[in-house]
């Protein structure tokens, strides 16, 4: 069981780099740095796809198809690939030593299944040019698999001695329904470039509550940059999600910040800790996204922070349960 703790371990490690990593990608504009999949061009590096690369920079200087871009874009393909082989690792182990409490085969198992569907949303990412559910869909799909390797390690850690009421186990679910909610609409705002159309702080276009358009914003299926008529997103529903983010920043901080204020007053002083401190940063951050107009190393912290409080909240809700078990 050794082995199988520290490759998971390892592996959420790495899968928080991927997150990063990959938005990092997203953020500096090379999402179609190479626009098929799995490949580049249908070679396995920008090297031996150097001549198609050429060609489409040539006959679009300006487009999305660059070797920086390309290789930005593959690296990151590298790096899921090997993520993957991981985990299909961390199931076979599982299933070695399913006799042993601390194993989870089914979960494993699971994650497999929800890495494959999280790779069909990488493809289609790239081949349906960066349409914002699916993009939202692909970010999800990363902090969900990060959420089940924590959970895996979890069951590997020895359980709490400290007994949590059942106001404490509701009240951490109900902080992790929130965050998965914030995350969601920082997603959204991030796949539809729409974090700078409040440039202003603490009012958005000079006012408390600006004029929005909710209904285009929020349309769901549609392609990148279009309304439900397929006329161009207006500022009005870049605003609408924009402002929406900010308020679930707020909601996100009162109820995650209570709950690691009485994560303290229960014993578990560690976790409140850490949830407050990295709950402040991401808050920050957030703020000087904004202020700072989007520089690229802040803009993927602040993803990085969303994966902090992913792996925070599941350790909590885990720790809080088991103790009443």
């Amino acid at each position: 069981m050794k082995t199988y703790r520290t490759l998971l371990l390892a592996t959420v490690a790495m899968a928080f780099c991927l997150i990063v990593l990959g938005a990092y990608v997203r953020l500096s504009d090379a999402g179609l740095g190479c626009p098929d999949w799995p490949g580049c061009y249908g070679h396995v590096s920008v090297i031996h796809a150097s001549e198609h690369i050429s060609a489409a920079q040539e006959a679009n200087p300006s487009g999305p198809v660059t070797f920086a871009k390309a290789w930005k874009e593959m690296v990151h393909r590298y790096f899921a690939g090997i993520v993957g082989l991981c985990i299909v690792s961390i199931a076979v182990l599982a299933w070695r030593n399913r006799r042993d409490p601390a194993a989870s085969p089914l979960l494993a198992t699971l994650l497999i299944g929800v890495v494959l569907l999280q790779a069909m949303f990488g493809k289609w990412t790239v081949t349906m040019l960066l349409k914002p559910a699916i993009v939202t869909g692909h970010l999800i799909g990363g902090l969900t698999v990060l959420g089940l390797l924590v959970s895996l390690y979890a069951r590997t850690l020895a359980p709490s001695r400290r007994s949590a009421g059942s106001s404490l186990r509701l009240f951490a679910a109900l902080a992790f329904v929130v965050l998965a909610t914030q995350i969601s609409l920082g997603g959204w705002v991030s796949t539809n470039y729409a974090a700078l159309a409040c440039s202003d702080l603490p009012t958005c276009r000079g006012e408390m509550v600006p004029e929005m358009d909710i209904r285009n914003g929020f349309h769901i299926v549609r392609e990148l940059g279009v309304d439900a008529e397929g006329g161009t997103l207006t500022i009005e529903a870049l605003t609408a999600i924009h402002w929406m983010h900010r308020v679930g920043a707020v909601i996100a901080v009162l109820v995650l910040g209570a709950l690691g204020f009485a994560l303290r007053r229960s014993g578990y002083t560690a976790l409140g800790g850490a949830l407050l401190a990295v709950l402040a940063c991401q808050f920050l951050l957030g703020i000087g996204n904004v202020w700072f107009s989007l520089p690229l190393p802040m803009a993927a912290a602040h993803n990085g922070g969303a994966a902090a409080l992913v792996i925070l909240l599941v350790l909590i809700n885990y720790r809080v349960r088991a103790s009443a078990q």
